[in-house]
């Protein structure tokens, strides 16, 4: 069975939309973070998001928008994207260059692509609404292309002449660590030689606004302080948007090639926690199992691990429930524990994003040589006692990443990286 490596990321998201720039922000700990124009009206409780700068996407003709001069883009593909496909494109262009792949690499058999999101919720009431109002042969021959959500997915598959394996996973925060498994399965059992994995949100107010019903957002109206995953007074999570893109490889393909190498990813896991559609089990179970079966499919124990990118979002019980789970595995009486952050304090919590994004964040670490600090923790909560939450960066390279995520329905995912030759 071929290792699978990591040999392309792409980032465009609130911390910036190079690998450069979101690894400065990460070991600065500056977050991205902002007051959102469409959230200043009286009946809306919450006020702040993390939004990708020099896009301008919020009008629902794509031939309006506005984004960096460096994409090019034709009209005709265009009026098939969602702003966050707009965004996957960009990044999955950026991981297509980092990992110096030719076009010949792109369009072949050997070669595939999965994706992950929640459609758009903006482009479909748009067009839900023009056909009610309207009537259906007013409506956009691209509505339903641009709107659903498999929109990612055959977007890109068409823009990138994909020709090897392609689906789209919606497993809410949980889907681009699916999409993340699932490839890792197709190159790791010799199906494909290489995949892409590319996770967007829109990440506007059609997007994050209906978790306000649940009680989901933090209603924090200062961006320093608004997204404080493990604080004692979090309050809920900071929606934000982006797509992210990961290149992996098996490690002969990769070495033919001279591809750079970011690191190994030796396995991953998932479980479900069968408790309830909205909230993680108290004990992190679920997640906790997820854990277990990645260790094991990597051939690792948990004293290996040096560094843990917690999905911790920011919300009460959420954070609790990673807390136990992390305490499950990796105990708290090892004199060498992981150490762990979230870094949705920095980018917000982008939904479907999530999980590609803090593997990317991973992947970056490693290659970079540091362990980006959990923010804006003033008072942790006690139920951390015993785990090594770091709150500054740490300038030592992690050679055992795990990141790990959970969505609706209690699905978890748990990713594990590792130093190439180690």
């Amino acid at each position: 069975m071929p290792k699978v490596v990591v040999t392309g990321l792409g980032f465009i998201c609130p911390i910036g939309n190079d690998q450069h720039t979101v690894v400065e922000n990460l070991r600065a700990m500056r977050h991205g973070l902002s007051r959102y124009a469409r959230f200043d009206d009286p009946g809306i409780p919450v006020r702040v998001a993390g939004l990708v700068k020099d896009f301008e996407v919020e009008s629902t003709d794509p031939e309006d928008w506005k984004f960096p001069a460096a994409y090019k883009l034709r009209r005709e593909t265009l009026r098939g994207f969602a702003p966050h496909v707009l965004y996957g494109h960009c990044a999955l262009t950026q991981a297509v260059a980092d990992a110096k792949l030719a076009p010949d690499d792109i369009s072949n058999t050997d070669t595939g692509l999965f994706t992950a999101s929640a459609g758009s919720a903006m482009m479909l009431h748009h067009n839900i609404a023009r056909m009610k109002s309207h009537g259906v042969m007013k409506c956009s021959p691209m509505g339903i292309v641009s709107s659903v959500v498999g929109t990612l997915s055959y977007n890109l598959v068409a823009s990138f002449k994909i020709l090897g394996s392609s689906c789209g996973f919606a497993s809410a925060c949980a889907s681009s660590g699916h999409a993340l498994g699932f490839a890792w399965e197709e190159v790791a059992s010799g199906r494909q030689k290489r995949m892409f994995v590319v996770g967007g949100e829109d990440g506007n107010l059609e997007t994050i606004l209906p978790f306000a019903g649940m009680r989901a957002l933090s209603v924090n109206t200062d961006p320093d302080s608004a997204s404080r995953p493990f604080d004692t007074a979090r309050d809920g999570f900071v929606g934000s948007g982006g797509a992210c893109a990961m290149v992996i490889e098996a490690d002969d393909v990769a070495a033919r090639r001279g591809a750079p190498v970011y690191c190994e990813m030796p396995g991953w896991g998932m479980a479900s926690d069968g408790y309830n559609v909205a909230i993680s089990h108290p004990d992190g179970s679920g997640l906790a199992h997820a854990m277990r079966v990645a260790l094991r499919r990597s051939g690792m124990i948990p004293g290996e691990v040096d560094y843990i990118n917690a999905h911790a979002t920011s919300t009460p019980i959420g954070d609790t429930s990673e807390i136990r789970a992390l305490k499950t595995v990796f105990g708290t009486t090892h004199p060498d524990p992981p150490a762990i952050s979230s870094t949705k304090a920095l980018t917000g919590h982008g939904l479907s994003l999530a999980s590609i994004l803090e593997a990317n964040i991973c992947a970056a670490a490693i290659k970079h040589g540091f362990m980006p600090g959990s923010a804006h923790i003033q008072n942790l909560d006690p139920e951390a006692a015993g785990l090594k939450i770091i709150r500054e960066t740490v300038n030592e390279r992690p050679h055992v990443a795990m990141s790990n995520s959970s969505g609706f329905g209690g699905a978890n995912v748990a990713l594990v990286f590792k130093s190439s030759g180690i």
